[in-house]
């Protein structure tokens, strides 16, 4: 098979599990927000959040170094590109804010609300959508 398709597997795989973390940790935040003053369950949850927030990192990592060698070696570009990879970046900067918050719960800071975290774990959807748009169809 060509190397192509198996850098191109790579970068959807690895994004794939990347994305998990995204859509998971929220829903961790969650739980945290909603899991009161219980130390155990609290610790157990912020254990959770900092493996997956790591995972998550190694996985954005591995994402773009197989974006960029399709980039580098296979020619792959086109304003498609640019606006996918604004849209990348701003899922990025998603899971930054939620592993702030994270971060934040260990330091003894509040969480937003059970309901706006609820909100905030959906934009990543609606970005995944239009992202995967623009890597099959390329309209520009």
């Amino acid at each position: 098979m060509h190397p192509y398709f198996w850098t191109k597997t790579a970068h959807l795989v690895f994004m794939v599990a990347w994305m998990a973390s995204v859509f998971y940790l929220p829903r961790i935040l969650v739980n945290l927000a909603e899991a009161g003053a219980e130390p155990a369950v609290r610790a157990r949850l912020v254990l959770m959040g900092r493996r997956l927030y790591r995972f998550g990192h190694v996985m954005f990592g591995l994402t773009l170094a197989f974006g960029l060698a399709l980039w580098f070696h296979f020619g792959i570009a086109g304003g498609w590109l640019h606006a996918k990879l604004a849209l990348v970046a701003l899922v990025f900067a998603h899971s930054i804010v939620a592993g702030r918050w994270l971060k934040g719960v260990e330091l003894g800071r509040p969480l937003p609300s059970s309901k706006a975290l609820r909100w905030f774990n959906e934009p990543p959807v609606l970005l995944l959508v239009a992202i995967v748009y623009l890597a099959l169809a390329k309209p520009f």
